[in-house]
């Protein structure tokens, strides 16, 4: 469904008149824009459509620098049986 809503100045802010086919039953929605410029509301928070916000958080990540060194990844195998403890 596609409408046209109205722009209005509310102070400093710009605010839009939504047609009442679009009302939200809360007092506050989320919202984004997308890569085009379009800018969406939602009732929940955006989950990530792809892995940029991922990999944005792990360049920021503070690792030390011996996080999974060579001594920590070359570990013997564990000698255990799998299905101990089941009947």
């Amino acid at each position: 469904m596609e409408r046209i809503a109205k722009l209005f100045k509310n102070g400093r802010n710009q605010a839009v008149r939504l047609p009442v086919e679009f009302e939200f039953d809360t007092d506050r929605v989320y919202i984004r824009q997308d890569k085009e410029g379009n800018v969406i509301l939602s009732k929940r928070p955006a989950k990530p459509d792809n892995w940029d916000s991922v990999i944005s958080l792990i360049k920021k990540a503070r690792v030390p620098n011996n996080f999974l060194d060579a001594e920590e990844r070359n570990q013997p195998p564990a000698d255990r049986d799998p299905f101990a403890g089941i009947k």
